[in-house]
């Protein structure tokens, strides 16, 4: 099975999540991570699986006014922000709304977000769910978030935990024969 894991990040933690997912997704299958803004329209195609993911802001997807703002946070000193290479760029919002970007058969979403109640946090998985579901690819497994502290890094114990989301996704990838080819008939 061939997957790709593609991430949006302003700060880092998001694409930390990303890498950790690969990690437990690449035990036995070909993977590769990329960040949204280095992804053409056809990237997908030929993969059987992605995982897509992104930062949780004002309870959902980016969009161009709060990747302004997460620029504008990282002007100021005293908020010791370093933003990502190519953030703000292109989010996941505007990438998955794209009729000409081509989706894998399967995905998975996962999102970063503050830590606290989702309820008051939001939690962008569940809008990239939704959108893939829409865009006709078929979810692998229920979103997934991971949460981010208010200091701006990732919550203790979060990498390991999409590294084993990432286990997960790859078993039940397998479980469901994503990436299992069709025998060819007789006498083809």
């Amino acid at each position: 099975m061939s997957a790709v894991v593609i991430y949006e990040s302003m700060f880092g933690n998001t694409r930390q999540i990303a890498d950790a997912i690969a990690e437990g997704l690449g035990a036995d299958q070909q993977v590769t991570v990329r960040n949204v803004n280095d992804v053409s329209p056809g990237w997908c195609e030929g993969n059987e699986l992605m995982v897509i993911g992104g930062p949780t802001h004002v309870h959902g997807m980016s969009r161009v006014a709060t990747r302004a703002q997460a620029r504008s946070w990282a002007l100021q000193p005293e908020r010791n922000l370093a933003l990502e290479p190519g953030a703000p760029g292109r989010g996941m919002r505007d990438w998955i709304a794209d009729p000409t970007t081509v989706l894998s058969p399967h995905f998975a979403a996962f999102a970063s977000r503050a830590d606290g109640p989702v309820l008051l946090s939001g939690n962008a998985a569940v809008q990239l769910d939704r959108a893939a579901r829409r865009r006709g690819s078929s979810r692998l497994a229920r979103p997934e978030s991971f949460r981010v502290t208010k200091a701006n890094t990732t919550c203790v114990g979060e990498v390991p935990r999409a590294r084993e989301w990432g286990r997960r996704l790859a078993a039940e990838a397998v479980a469901n024969g994503v990436g299992r080819r069709a025998a060819p008939s007789p006498g083809s």
